[in-house]
């Protein structure tokens, strides 16, 4: 539920001030309106902790620190923190200078730089060290003091000892100015300053708990003068303040509780037009996780309906018809369980995250009982699962009607299996439509039409949630109704058009000549309507309402995803099913067991993805303002948020 919020002016005395502003912060339902003064710098302390805790996190866990302790004390090691890691780095990046070090001169062997010093000052030579890509020095070789060393990685390495320095074109002088035992040395030293830092770090995560409360009351006490620093002083001679504020209309009664026993005084003054008012939000049980997924994409304006019920129920409903299977929903549901068992404190969002995936387990093994599918095996119509099934129930509803008006499907599968002119019964029709395959036995019937149910069902679904987006804003745009008697039409009259038979026609709700000659008439009166409705309302810009015929058309289009989605993955379940019966025992579990996997990884993609994407983009076109933003009141942080 979006709550209407009021605008208010507060005025005061000056000595109730600390208080009235620590009543309000308690209390967290006001949001103070700032008056456009530069707003004060975040706290030293506060970075320092935010940095430290940022840090700790990503270590593993620790055990914790007990007793109490100083907040100054915990701001110190905060600070200890940060320079532990920014020494931390330094060194690994003195050590990966070393490794490189170590690297380059590693050819030349370990030798003492004072030798070769003693070299040069009594024997009156120069030294020189050198390296260059091989084949370019051959015919240096044969000079005097010329001494090849090696080769290495397609470099030739070698030195020269002589009376003068020498020099040759296109070669790399190669300075040495520690030996490699040395830099061996101040590696392993450096390796073990990393160790002695690490190991203060890892012990500071002991004290992450600390660092987290000790955050909150400084970003608590840093909220609370930021917003003192919004009110204003206007008769310098009276000690009086003043302060507007946004207040929800359910919280208004509290605000004068909170004003008892102060010399405060508050009065709604009106909303200007250039105001930005905040969404406020308040939501509980399923509507509350349905807020969850609406904040994903976009938070609702102050004009907006709240989405949330209906983003929760259709979101859930199309991650079960893409997932699809109800082996795969235990599976979901058995995870959740586990974690809700492994970690039974859970709080806040992680508590509604686990109703939310408890909610879609539910709702995939739901769906996938009611479509018969379990972990793409192959459920004959006449076994316990198939006869529970609903589907059954449409495919042989589906089969009695063709059976029935002998219609083209009728006589295009009975040339296709013979067998099918003798069946008596709908249910004969459809056990006799069997054909033997060299992987088993393929029930053509009931495949080929409870494929064709699901996608009618999700052209169906498609245009009952697109007519409940139109209507929710029908009063601000006429021509919504209009489009709604399109859509209607549309379902009716294009089964005739493209020669397929629909759930309305099989289930005999509307006969087929009926349906096409009612459904041309909706799509045209449905057209005029919008077109009529939206030049009354808008005059002649109304003519632009013409353009949304494609778009609507196209968005129905768009749930064909649903089956799509869902008929993937039941064909790479099959798949994988195939393989491993064809490897064997033994392997052919591990490739079960891994092509599941990959399509439970690939279904939950896609079922996060594609369930929001229908609620964001199609739902959302014609129901959905947006660009809203968050109602945030001065309020006391916690630790721990329920």
């Amino acid at each position: 539920m979006i709550t209407e919020v009021k605008k208010y002016l507060i005025l005061g005395t000056e000595e109730d001030l600390d208080l009235f502003y620590k009543r309000a912060q308690q209390e967290g339902f006001i949001e103070f309106i700032s008056n456009s003064r530069k707003s004060k710098e975040v706290p030293e302390k506060i970075q320092f902790l935010l940095k430290a805790i940022k840090i700790l996190k990503k270590l593993p866990p620790h055990k914790e620190c007990e007793g109490e302790w100083d907040p100054e004390e915990i701001l110190q090691l905060a600070e200890k923190a940060i320079h532990l890691k920014s020494g931390i780095e330094k060194k690994q990046e003195e050590e990966r200078m070393l490794e490189a070090e170590i690297a380059r001169i590693a050819p030349f062997g370990d030798f003492s730089l004072d030798d070769v010093h003693y070299i040069e000052k009594q024997g009156h030579r120069k030294v020189l060290f050198f390296c260059a890509k091989s084949g370019k020095v051959d015919h240096l070789m044969d000079q005097e003091g010329v001494f090849h060393v090696g080769t290495f990685f397609d470099l030739e390495y070698f030195m020269t000892i002589s009376s003068k320095p020498l020099s040759f074109p296109g070669i790399i002088e190669m300075r040495i100015e520690h030996s490699l035992s040395d830099l061996v040395d101040q590696k392993e030293s450096v390796i073990e300053q990393i160790h002695n830092m690490e190991s203060e770090l890892k012990h500071l995560a002991g004290y992450l708990e600390y660092f987290q409360e000790v955050l909150i009351e400084e970003l608590n006490e840093y909220h609370l003068e930021s917003a003192k620093n919004e009110a204003l002083f206007p008769l310098s001679e009276a000690s009086l303040f003043s302060v507007e504020a946004w207040i929800p209309s359910t919280k208004i009664s509290r605000m004068f509780s909170l004003l008892s026993g102060l010399a405060v005084h508050c009065e709604q003054i009106q909303i200007e037009k250039d105001d930005s008012l905040p969404t406020v939000m308040e939501n509980k049980g399923f509507q509350r996780l349905g807020e969850d997924l609406v904040r994903i994409y976009d938070l609702p304006s102050v004009r907006d309906k709240d989405p949330s019920g209906w983003v929760f129920w259709f979101f859930a409903l199309f991650f079960a018809m893409i997932i699809a299977d109800a082996g795969y929903g235990l599976l979901y549901l058995a995870t959740a369980l586990f974690l809700k068992w492994k970690l039974p404190t859970f709080k806040g969002a992680a508590k509604r995250l686990f109703k939310l995936g408890l909610v879609l387990s539910l709702c995939i093994i739901t769906w996938g009982v009611l479509t018969c599918s379990y972990f793409g095996l192959s459920i004959t119509p006449d076994s316990f699962l198939g006869k529970i099934s609903p589907m059954q129930h449409m495919v042989i509803q589906k089969a009695k009607y063709h059976m029935a008006h002998k219609d083209e499907v009728y006589k295009e599968y009975v040339t296709l299996l013979p067998q099918l002119e003798t069946a008596k019964t709908p249910k004969e029709f459809v056990e006799l439509g069997v054909k033997k395959t060299p992987i088993g036995v393929h029930h053509v019937i009931y495949e080929s039409f409870s494929d064709s149910i699901l996608l009618d069902f999700s052209l169906l679904l498609g245009i009952i949630h697109l007519t409940i987006s139109l209507l929710r804003y029908g009063a601000r745009n006429w021509a919504n109704f209009g489009w709604v008697v399109f859509l209607a039409g549309g379902y009716l009259f294009f089964p005739s058009m493209l020669h397929v038979t629909s759930m309305a026609n099989f289930l005999g709700w509307i006969h087929p000549s009926l349906a096409a000659a009612v459904g041309l008439q909706l799509i045209w009166v449905g057209i005029g309507g919008a077109l009529v409705f939206a030049l009354i309302q808008n005059k002649w810009k109304g003519i632009r309402e013409l353009e949304k015929l494609i778009g609507i058309f196209s968005d129905v289009l768009s749930y064909l995803r649903l089956y799509a989605l869902a008929l993937a993955g039941t064909i790479l379940a099959e798949t994988f099913n195939a393989m491993g019966e064809n490897v064997g025992l033994v392997g052919g579990f591990f490739v079960i067991i891994i092509g599941h996997g990959v399509n439970i990884s690939l279904g939950l993609m896609s079922g996060v993805i594609h369930g929001l994407r229908l609620n964001f983009i199609e739902w959302y076109h014609y129901s959905f303002e947006g660009g809203g933003r968050l109602f945030k009141p001065l309020m006391l942080l916690k630790l721990k948020d329920d």
